[in-house]
């Protein structure tokens, strides 16, 4: 165990970044085409192909990849880098598969807002999105690096750097559920006035520091501790893909979306707020039967999604801060 999305057997993680830019890319990456379903719960939202994932459309059952990016509108480009990674490789949707006629990949996207991070834009008529996305698909594996990293590069999360976090848990009979966060949230992911985060209950062996609120502690409704003081339109997103392995139907993998959102909920506040543009991605590789109650097992799995969820945007700013030294 990883305590990584990567856990999640047939699912790869790549990332690139520019350091000039302060920016960069994740893709995640089923070994073949996966079930998927998505959840947009922010104000201001960024997005590419997520409506093919929808009720009734022709290929929410063929994902190929999904793409998170920084950049804000710039950074759906990525995408572009990914499909044609995946048309390299010959993988992608075709109704009729035909000599000559490629197939297409279904990538959907979704970007955050790190255009004013102080990293150099001056990208002339090119940004570098397409390039970084192929190369972070071109970077696919099992490891990847948390925190400052990925499309969560040149994040922050309040008041503190963001940073690409991830985890992940296997049940008592197989199951696993992974997490993939880039956290660029106008909340904050600590409780006020205290080194505890939100999420702090979700905690396993200590993957965040381990930090608790004191015994007693209280604090006012009205303070949101470490929150950006001057929070602007599209500029605070937090970004989630959720993986599964459990075979479940498209209406399923939905309700597990919807529940997932508590999971930033649980590691954010405020959070879903007209400034933000949370997204969150659920796929299913369907590689194992869920088992059970399929009204309990599906409770199970979203539940699970949630908590996995909190707990891998706690690790991106834990890790973001480690690696700056951060007490």
């Amino acid at each position: 165990m990883r305590n990584l999305i990567t856990d999640v057997e047939g699912i790869s993680v790549g990332q690139a970044e520019d350091a000039g830019s302060v920016t960069g890319v994740s893709v995640i990456v089923p070994d073949c085409p996966a079930l998927g379903a998505v959840c947009v719960a922010g104000g201001g939202p960024g997005t590419r192909e997520s409506d093919v994932l929808a009720a009734g459309r022709l290929v929410f059952d063929s994902v190929d990849a999904i793409c998170l990016s920084g950049g804000s509108a710039f950074g759906l480009a990525a995408a572009d880098g990914v499909m044609a990674g995946l048309k390299a490789q010959g993988r992608g949707f075709a109704l009729v598969p035909r000599p000559g006629v490629p197939a297409t990949p279904i990538v959907p996207a979704a970007i955050l807002y790190d255009l004013a991070n102080g990293g150099n834009k001056d990208w002339g008529d090119t940004a570098p999105y397409a390039r970084l996305g192929r190369q972070a698909f071109d970077a696919a594996g099992e490891s990847f690096v948390l925190g400052p990293a990925g499309a969560g590069y040149g994040a922050a999360a309040g008041l503190a750097p963001g940073g690409t976090g991830s985890a992940s848990i296997v049940t008592h009979d197989g199951l696993t559920v992974g997490a993939l966060a880039a956290v660029n949230s106008f909340g904050s992911v600590r409780m006020p006035g205290s080194a505890a985060f939100w999420a702090w209950p979700f905690e396993i062996s200590g993957e965040f520091g381990g930090a608790r609120p004191e015994p007693g502690f209280a604090f006012d409704p009205e303070d949101w501790g470490a929150a950006k003081a001057d929070p602007s339109p599209r500029e605070n997103t937090t970004l989630a893909c959720i993986a599964i392995d459990a075979a479940v139907t498209h209406d399923e993998l939905q309700r597990i979306a919807q529940m997932a959102l508590a999971g930033m909920a649980r590691a954010i506040r405020p959070v879903f707020a007209p400034t933000d543009g949370d997204v969150i991605f659920v796929i299913s590789t369907r590689k194992r039967e869920a088992g059970g109650s399929r009204p309990l097992a599906i409770a199970r799995l979203g539940e699970l999604a949630a908590s996995t969820l909190a707990r891998a945007i706690a690790r991106g700013v834990y890790e973001s801060e480690r690696q700056e030294g951060r007490p």
